[in-house]
């Protein structure tokens, strides 16, 4: 219960991009086995693997965003760089394919969204990140 009072009260482009990232992650997953059964072109190792890399930076920034984490803006910058990358791939590689074309259009959508996370936490000085810290 203390879960969801926390996430109903993040500002509302955080909670949207938190739904999409785990919306992408689940069809990226989904898109694997897809490609899978497909097998040649679809199943060959660097398909496979961009979608496995969306996946799971999607599923990882969700995490980051939802502990409200200080490195969430370099997460949400990964995350938006993997979906595009996957959009890309999964367009070129689709020939009218739904499930391709579905997956491209979550990971723009989400890229768009994890874009948005980034500006906004670019308004935190990375200086001030304790990972930045000199000892």
């Amino acid at each position: 219960m203390e879960y969801m009072t926390k996430f109903q009260h993040m500002p509302r482009e955080i909670q949207q991009c938190i739904e999409n990232c785990s919306e992408c992650h689940q069809l990226c997953l989904a898109t694997v086995y897809h490609c899978m059964e497909l097998g040649g072109k679809y199943a060959m190792p660097a398909q496979i693997t961009l979608l496995l890399d969306c996946a799971e930076s999607c599923q990882t920034n969700a995490n980051f965003l939802l502990r409200n984490s200080e490195l969430q803006g370099l997460t949400a910058a990964l995350c938006a760089d993997s979906c595009t990358r996957c959009a890309q791939a999964c367009e070129r590689l689709a020939n009218g394919d739904r499930q391709l074309l579905d997956c491209a259009k979550i990971c723009r959508f989400t890229s768009t969204t994890c874009d948005r996370m980034v500006r906004l936490a670019s308004t935190i000085p990375l200086e001030s990140l304790p990972v930045f810290q000199a000892s």
